[in-house]
């Protein structure tokens, strides 16, 4: 089962290798990990994506508690969250491929933010789910590079 935390930290050096190092520690692969500035600039919030049982993640999240910069965590429910992610692109897109690649963009919403003869880079936001097909559907027309950003998530309504 898949589990999205949020952890709220306190922005300073060193925070996110004592984070990953505990992962590391117990076992798990991190899936997915962004960090970023909080609301407030003296926290940074990250959201960690891991593959694992109930019982593990409860004693991971302990672990994670016990640390002195993590302020919060949440282990956020998929229906209590929402949650995407960002794909930067480049396609092979010389003569008619191009045509192509434009009309697979334009069916998922996808932003054209480079062109050049042979090459087009694309922008899309989604869930993981939504940046895997585009991808299998862009393979065939030759993807040159792929950046993405992982997973990033925020509980639903006004709980914190």
């Amino acid at each position: 089962m898949k589990h999205t935390l949020s952890v709220l930290v306190e922005n300073k050096p060193g925070v996110l290798t004592r984070v990953a190092g505990l992962f590391a520690r117990r076992g798990f692969n991190i899936d997915s990990l962004a960090v970023g500035q909080s609301e407030d600039p003296a926290l940074s919030r990250m959201t960690i994506t891991i593959d694992g049982a109930e019982q593990p993640i409860d004693q991971v999240t302990k672990q994670l508690h016990k640390l002195i910069n993590v302020v919060k965590i949440r282990d956020l429910e998929p229906k209590g969250m929402v949650a995407g992610e960002l794909l930067f692109v480049k396609v092979s897109a010389e003569g008619e491929k191009r045509t192509e690649v434009l009309q697979i963009a334009e069916i998922f919403r996808a932003k054209i933010v480079d062109v050049d003869r042979r090459v087009v880079t694309l922008r899309v936001v989604g869930t993981t789910d939504k940046l895997e097909a585009l991808l299998e559907l862009l393979k065939p027309l030759g993807v040159l590079e792929v950046v993405r950003t992982g997973t990033i998530a925020i509980g639903r309504g006004r709980g914190g």
